[in-house]
This record gives C-alpha cells, sequence and structure tokens, in this order.
C-alpha cells in the first residue's frame, strides 16, 4: 500500500497539485488509523492530508478514480457487449458447459489469453492487460497521437494474433471431435466479438493511462479545445463545462487586473525629476521619484440582444462582467429583441447564474418573442436612459444588427458615442457578412469605437481584457 501511495503522490504532484513530504507522512499515518474497505473514508483521507487547494480538489478527485479504480467496470462493459450482439436465443451457459466437457477429454495446451478469451474471464484479462502495458511501458505515454501506438504495442506484447490463431485451431479440433456445426458457428462468432472487446478494452486503458499520467494537459487541451469552438456550435455539456471556465478565467483575469492597478497607483519611475531632487548627492538617486497618474474605474452600460443567434455570446459576457464587477464604479444592463429593458436589479438580487437565465430569458422585462428590431431598442434606449452616460461611460452592444429591414436609426446611437467615453460592438458574426442582407452592422459602425468579431470564448475573454483596462 505504502508504494501505492507513493506512486499517487507522484501522479497528483505531476498534475501540479503540491504534496510536501510531510502530507505523504500524514496520508501513511492516516491509513493505518482507518478499515481500508471504506472507499470514501479512504478517498477522503487522502484528499484531507494531501489537498490544501479549493482549486486542486477536482484534479485530486479526478486522479484518484482513474488511479484507485481498476478499468474492471469497463471490461466487462465491453464483454457484456459482445454478447448482447449474439442471436435471439443463444445460451452461453449452456455453449460454455459442453465446451468445458470436449476439452476434458482433448490434449490441447492454451495460452493464458487464449484461455481467457474463451472463458470470458474479466479478472484474468485485466491482470493480462496490466502485464502488458507494463510491458509495454504504456506510462511514458505524453499525447493522444501515442495511442494507437501503445495500444498496438501492448496487443502484440499479449500475442493477441497468436491467442487467435490457437483459438481457430481449437475450433477445427472440435469439427473433428464431432460438435455440432450451429455450435461451432454460435462460437466462432461469439470468440470473434470477444476479441474485438479485448482490443477496445486495451485502447480504453491506454487512454485512461494516458489521462492519468498527463492530466494537467488533457485538461488544458480541453479547456483550449472549448475556449476555441464556436458559440454556434455548443452543446447542453458544452454550456455546462464552459460555465466553470468562465468562471476561472474571470478569477484570473480580475486577478491580473488588480495588479496591473497597482503598478499605475504607484506610477513610473521619473528619471528627469529623479536627478534633479537628487542633484545635493552629486546625482546619485538616493530619492526616487515616480509620475503618479490617477486613472479611475470605467462606468459600463451593456445591451444585450437576447435573440437565439447571440443568447450564448451575451451569456458569457455577463457572466465575465458580473464576476468582474469590482474593476467597473457601475454597472447597468439592458436586454433587447425589439423592446428594450433594464435587468440591473436580477443581478443585485440573485445568484450570478439565476439572474443570467432570467435575463436571457427576458419574459420578466421585455418580450422576446418578437422579431430583432435594433433601431426601436435603440429609440427607447435614447429616450429613456440617455442621462445614464457620461464621459467615463463605456456602452458594450452585443448583437448580430439583423434588423429585419427596419429603420436602423443610427442616429440614435450617435448620440449615445457623442456622450460616452466609448462604445464597443461585439458581434458574433464574421466581418464580411455585414452590411449584406437585414444587417445594418455597416449603418452602426461609424459610431463604434471598437467592432470585432466574437464567435468563441478566447476572443471574448479578449474583450473583456480590453474593456476592463
Amino acid at each position: 500500500m505504502e508504494k501505492k501511495i507513493v506512486e499517487f503522490t507522484n501522479l497528483l504532484r505531476k498534475a501540479g497539485v503540491r504534496v510536501s513530504v510531510a502530507e505523504s507522512l500524514d496520508a501513511f499515518n492516516a491509513i493505518d488509523e482507518m478499515p481500508l474497505e471504506d472507499r470514501e473514508l479512504f478517498k477522503d483521507a487522502l484528499r484531507t492530508t494531501m489537498v490544501k487547494r479549493g482549486d486542486d480538489i477536482d484534479t485530486y478527485d479526478r486522479l484518484f478514480d482513474l488511479f484507485w479504480s481498476g478499468f474492471h467496470d469497463q471490461l466487462q462493459s465491453e464483454l457484456k457487449q459482445a454478447l448482447g450482439g449474439m442471436p435471439a436465443g443463444f445460451d452461453l451457459e449452456r455453449l460454455l458447459e459442453q465446451l468445458r466437457e470436449l476439452l476434458e477429454n482433448m490434449d490441447i495446451d492454451l495460452s493464458e489469453l487464449a484461455k481467457a478469451l474463451l472463458s470470458m474471464d474479466s479478472n484474468a484479462l485485466e491482470k493480462l492487460i496490466q502485464q502488458a502495458g507494463e510491458a509495454s511501458e504504456v506510462q511514458n505515454i505524453r499525447n493522444m497521437l501515442q495511442i494507437g501506438f501503445f495500444s498496438r504495442r501492448m496487443i502484440e506484447q499479449m500475442d493477441m494474433e497468436g491467442a487467435g490463431g490457437e483459438l481457430k485451431a481449437l475450433m477445427e479440433r472440435l469439427r473433428e471431435e464431432g460438435m455440432d456445426e450451429d455450435r461451432l458457428n454460435e462460437l466462432a462468432e461469439l470468440l470473434k466479438a470477444v476479441q474485438e472487446a479485448a482490443r477496445r478494452a486495451v485502447r480504453q486503458f491506454t487512454e485512461r493511462e494516458l489521462d492519468k499520467q498527463n492530466h494537467d494537459y488533457i485538461e488544458r487541451f480541453r479547456r483550449e479545445s472549448l475556449l476555441e469552438k464556436s458559440f454556434y456550435n455548443l452543446t447542453e455539456e458544452d454550456l455546462r463545462r464552459l460555465r466553470e471556465v468562465v468562471q476561472r478565467l474571470a478569477q484570473k483575469l480580475k486577478s491580473v487586473i488588480t495588479m496591473r492597478r497597482k503598478r499605475e497607483r504607484r506610477g513610473k519611475f521619473d528619471l528627469k525629476t529623479t536627478m534633479r531632487r537628487n542633484m545635493g548627492h552629486g546625482g546619485v538617486p538616493f530619492e526616487l521619484v515616480f509620475k503618479q497618474r490617477k486613472k479611475e474605474k470605467p462606468k459600463l452600460v451593456v445591451l444585450c440582444d437576447i435573440s437565439s443567434s447571440v443568447a450564448n455570446v451575451s451569456r458569457f459576457f455577463l457572466q465575465f462582467i458580473f464576476s468582474l464587477q469590482d474593476c467597473f464604479t457601475k454597472v447597468r444592463s439592458f436586454v433587447f429583441v425589439a423592446e428594450l429593458g433594464e435587468v440591473s436589479q436580477l443581478f443585485r438580487d440573485r445568484d450570478i447564474f439565476d439572474a443570467i437565465d432570467l435575463a436571457l430569458d427576458g419574459g420578466e422585462v421585455i418580450n422576446p418573442y418578437t422579431r430583432s428590431n435594433f433601431g426601436m431598442a435603440f429609440h427607447v434606449f435614447w429616450r429613456d436612459y440617455l442621462s445614464a452616460i457620461d464621459s467615463r461611460t463605456t456602452v458594450v452592444v452585443i448583437g448580430d444588427a439583423r434588423n429585419n429591414y427596419n429603420d436602423p436609426r443610427a442616429w440614435c446611437l450617435r448620440e449615445v458615442h457623442s456622450k460616452a467615453k466609448n462604445v464597443i460592438w461585439i458581434n458574433p458574426e464574421a466581418p464580411g457578412a455585414w452590411g449584406f442582407g437585414d444587417s445594418v452592422m455597416d449603418k452602426y459602425l461609424p459610431f463604434t469605437d471598437v467592432a470585432e468579431e466574437c464567435r468563441n470564448l478566447k476572443q471574448l475573454t479578449r474583450l473583456v481584457d480590453k474593456l476592463v483596462l
């Protein structure tokens, strides 16, 4: 057990979880005081002694399951799937019993793998796969491109082809011994399915080893893939995972912004003033002087189109912004399709995710089931909320500017632009589509300071980074 604990500790360190020697010793002491049969207690004891940061809990839980749980369940699932492909009325027990009776009277020597495949012994197969993994040094796998290489190496180490040849020879012997042809056909079909199940199990073992040995790389790869995936192609599972990604990115961005602003408060080194002030010291700069420049936090007004085509952009932008509220003096949010309504109070009264869901549903403040009309929404904002804009206000518009051939009323945005510090437009469509069809983006462009395409979370992160600085 001590050896396994040391291996698990090294695995955690490799994944970026900091585990000291003292904490490893604490883990040894903890397991001496508890029954190892209680899996959950064992897991909690190791977590308590080895994990110090909340951010590492997910990594610990995943690696614990990969390291301490064999892939026995997956192997059994593959074998069941092989049986599921057999014809209706197939009786496995009867076939195996007849096979055992015939083998007792035959002088035939089978390899361990052939015996395991023939009897569908999942325990024996698991042991053989693990031994092949050690012999093939699968623990050295580093990336996804090596999965096929190590899987083939393990299959060769197990001599899967040789075992298949043994089973074919056995089939011929059984035919000579007078086994019923129908039973032989059933056995041949079963053995073919079991061998394929064993090959799939080898690949799954290799994939698990990659995930275990390179957890940090795999997680970065998955996160990068999500960051670059178009909002239009997100699944429900992607949306759930991206919530967590946005939270981490927002926290990281907030830390970076705080550090930058601390440096800005200190100011830049003023060489000329420093030299003048230190003339009395012979020009030796004992007293350093810095140029002070006060930078006030910006105000923010957000206008979100909540039609289905831009809903995910709006969702993640709002999550970013309200995770970074400390970076702004004040944030006011409005949603629109044709009508426009303010949802700022939702974010003051509710949990951020509930507030976003309610804001994007729109039912409490506007009718979301109408056709987009940017001109109408901008006119309502100009008429009722223009006083919210001043020279410290950044206005962010999220929308595709598809106006259904209505009057764009670009003059309303012009009035907003003339009062605001700047106007930023986030559009999920590519610039090549702006101004074509019912898009009126070309009418609004003269009254924006920044207008950028935003189709994925990576682009959105860069925009938010610019916005808060």
